[in-house]
């Protein structure tokens, strides 16, 4: 059986549909079955597996792993590896599922609590390249993310050195470049795990200059990706080392020529590499952008660079309509990073209309696509951005009313926030689209959103609709009632200071219309909210309460005399007295000059 299936698929399916495999795992755990046997047996097994994938699903169909690991308890090495060698092979097949062995953070932690750190450590001293590699990468893997496993790599000693040294060792540009990479890796995790200070010398003088290496295009395409992306991931948080990055070996324009795959056709005389660089252009593509991201993600000057890199902004443009979801997702990651900037939104991002493809890219994207795509149409929207216009015309305002809907928070939040934007010194049509197409019943929905992102943004909406005199008085004509049970509802509820803060400015927006103005006059229970509010404990809300006052009493006003009185009579001036020998200034200075208004 062992002669005919190796390298012959068809003679793998024959077996497989004759019924081989429950027969050789029967053998395989057979007591009475000899070593060699068993062995013989993981040896067909392992050969079946080498085959296509409908092969290892047949396999794991009989459940083949519980067999094989319980092989690994005999004592007979030749059987054990064997049963590894199958293992590994089935475990790298992408059918199999991963979860079958060790992935996610809890299983790194089955594994350092059984010592793998300890047990793994010597490896790297082996005689044997192979071994020594698969060591770096166990630690590689084991180090992602989890900074229990990073912290004690960093006090590990081998041979008396500690284990950081020893990968600062094996990233040497003598060392293969698979070692250089997979230790730069290991210090990459270990740095952002929080086990090595970003400033520490073993990441700027050493992994950072050697992952830029890996960038350069004397480098294999596979190198060059997994590079950009380790790169991109190290300097992601930091600044300092985005600056540090940013001028090493022209590394903005050497990733340029990541977008320059598949090289013109005339020139690859060879199928198989075209086939090749073609597998590696959309990866190429997805790492440059990545990369770019974290490059730009806070420096201005940064920005601006990559910006004017050639053609950025069209190919940029051009990732947002690509077929691979990846590669989509990280255009819109970098083309946000770069919307941070306000000289960008008023130059570039106008200049390439970015907003056409974005709305595009919005209108049937992942949920992870659209997460970003809507957070980069917030910066679109703020009021100094000369997209806002043709954003608007495009139906923005149903696609953001839509999101404001959905099941994931961070949708929520972003829809609410680009209406807010979008409320921001807008025209009264634009403040009225917004209100028909939220409708009032979402929007008081919005208003009891159990994330306070959604809560905040949302009464940031309102303050936004509700300001210019006529736009006050329109909004609250139509809809005054269910606004101010809203403002009743908050600042009756358990919030935080900011959330009432922001409530009581929009009722000092609202103290400001014209007509506005008599539905908190008519209504005691608010005014007794705004006394109490006066008399709080924390001074945010008591300025906030004293702008509803202030509006309120103001002189020139129709009916101002009236309103004074009735305030009067409430005690609201033996308040403004207490307050005006307030010690805090500002608080001091509104009292006094409220004060001045019932003088006057």
């Amino acid at each position: 059986m062992k002669n005919a299936v190796i390298g012959n698929n068809k003679q793998k399916a024959n077996l497989i549909v004759l019924g081989a495999v429950p027969r050789l795992l029967y053998l395989l755990q057979q007591e009475t079955s000899s070593t060699e046997l068993k062995t013989e047996c993981a040896v067909v097994l392992g050969s079946l597996a080498m085959g296509t994938e409908n092969n290892v699903k047949s396999l794991l169909d009989c459940h083949i792993i519980p067999a094989l690991l319980q092989g690994l308890l005999s004592p007979d090495l030749k059987f054990i590896e064997a049963c590894l060698r199958c293992l590994r092979t089935i475990f790298t097949s992408p059918v199999t599922p991963e979860e079958l062995l060790y992935t996610g953070p809890d299983h790194q932690t089955i594994l350092f609590n059984h010592g793998a750190v300890q047990n793994i450590a010597h490896l790297l001293t082996s005689l044997s390249y192979k071994v020594r590699m698969q060591a770096l990468k166990c630690f590689s893997v084991l180090a992602f993310e989890n900074p229990q496993v990073s912290m004690t790599l960093v006090n590990v000693l081998v041979d008396g050195e500690l284990l950081p040294q020893i990968f600062v060792k094996m990233l040497q540009r003598d060392k293969p470049i698979e070692m250089q990479l997979t230790s730069a890796k290991c210090l990459t995790y270990m740095c952002r795990a929080g086990a090595i200070r970003t400033d520490d010398n073993c990441i700027v003088l050493k992994t950072l200059p050697c992952l830029v290496r890996m960038c350069s295009k004397e480098r294999l395409l596979e190198e060059r990706v997994e590079g950009a992306e380790t790169l991109a991931y190290l300097i992601e948080p930091d600044v300092e080392l985005q600056r540090i990055a940013s001028i090493t070996d022209h590394l903005i324009a050497m990733l340029a020529d990541y977008f320059k795959y598949p090289s013109s056709v005339s020139a690859i005389t060879d199928i198989k590499r075209l086939d090749h660089d073609l597998k590696h252009a959309h990866e190429l593509r997805q790492a440059a952008f990545k990369l770019y991201a974290s490059l730009g993600a806070n420096d201005e000057d940064i920005r601006k660079k990559i910006i004017e890199t050639e053609n950025m902004m069209d190919r940029i443009v051009t990732g947002l309509s690509e077929s691979s979801v990846k590669v989509r997702l990280a255009a819109v990651r970098c083309l946000h990073s770069l919307s941070r900037s306000v000289q960008q939104l008023r130059t570039s991002f106008q200049d390439h209309a970015v907003w056409k493809p974005l709305m595009k890219v919005l209108q049937n994207a992942p949920d992870e696509i659209l997460v970003v795509a809507s957070s980069m149409l917030c910066n679109l929207l703020l009021e100094f951005s000369p997209s806002k216009e043709p954003i608007l015309e495009s139906g923005a305002v149903e696609l953001l009313c839509g999101l404001t809907q959905s099941e994931n928070p961070a949708l929520r939040v972003n829809g609410i926030w680009a209406l807010m934007n979008m409320a921001f010194q807008a025209e009264q049509k634009i403040k009225a689209d917004i209100l028909r197409s939220l409708s009032t019943e979402q929007l008081f929905r919005l208003l009891s959103d159990s994330d306070l992102n959604v809560l905040m943004k949302t009464l940031g909406l309102l303050r936004n609709l509700l300001s210019t005199r006529p736009h006050i008085d329109k909004i609250m004509s139509t809809h005054g009632k269910q606004i101010m049970q809203a403002v009743t509802l908050i600042l009756e509820g358990e919030h935080n200071i900011e959330v009432k803060e922001q409530t009581l400015c929009i009722l000092a927006n609202i103290a400001d219309g014209t007509t506005a103005k008599d539905l908190i006059m008519t209504n005691d229970d608010i005014l007794q909210k705004i006394k109490y509010y006066m008399g709080h404990s924390h001074v945010k809300l008591q300025l906030a309460a004293m702008f509803c006052i202030s509006n309120l009493i103001w002189n020139e006003e129709e009916g101002s005399q009236e309103r004074q009185d009735k305030l009067r009579d409430m005690g609201i001036v033996d308040i403004l007295h207490k307050l005006s020998q307030s010690p805090d200034s500002n608080l001091c200075d509104k009292a006094k000059m409220a004060l001045q208004q019932y003088l006057a």
